[in-house]
């Protein structure tokens, strides 16, 4: 087994990031989701990002900017039946800071009939993103 699969065990979410604004996406899970950034590896002029690898609370986030001359010209689209859960301690201070940094609720933060305080936001890149941790009050 490779250092790669061992220190990320399971499934990772890979990203593409549309118009050359991956940088920026970085930027964005770092403010909004305590990310840290593990690697980046540019593309030889160094405009956009080839692949580069962030943590949030533990777990492996890779993404990319979108290369079209790699798909036969297609634009970037952002899956719409995929969601990114962030279990967290703090629903509510994680949702306030995803909120600061940009992201649009698209499902309130509330206490939830299965007992858990869930919402879902998107973020600015078009992904979604849910937030969930214990109830509160």
């Amino acid at each position: 087994m490779s250092d790669t699969v061992s220190s990320m065990p399971g499934v990772t979410p890979h990203l593409t990031i549309g118009d050359g604004k991956a940088a920026d996406a970085i930027d964005f899970y770092k403010a909004a989701f305590g990310a840290t950034e593990q690697s980046r590896h540019l593309e030889e002029d160094g405009a956009r990002i080839m692949h580069a690898h962030l943590t949030i609370h533990g777990g492996a986030l890779m993404l990319n900017d979108h290369f079209p001359e790699m798909c036969g010209g297609a634009p970037a689209a952002v899956p719409a039946a995929v969601t990114l859960h962030l279990e967290t301690d703090d629903a509510d201070a994680a949702w306030s800071r995803a909120l600061e940094a940009g992201a649009t609720i698209r499902f309130p933060l509330d206490n939830q009939f299965w007992g858990q305080r869930y919402g879902q936001l998107t973020d600015p890149f078009g992904h979604v993103w849910s937030i969930g941790g214990p109830m509160t009050g």
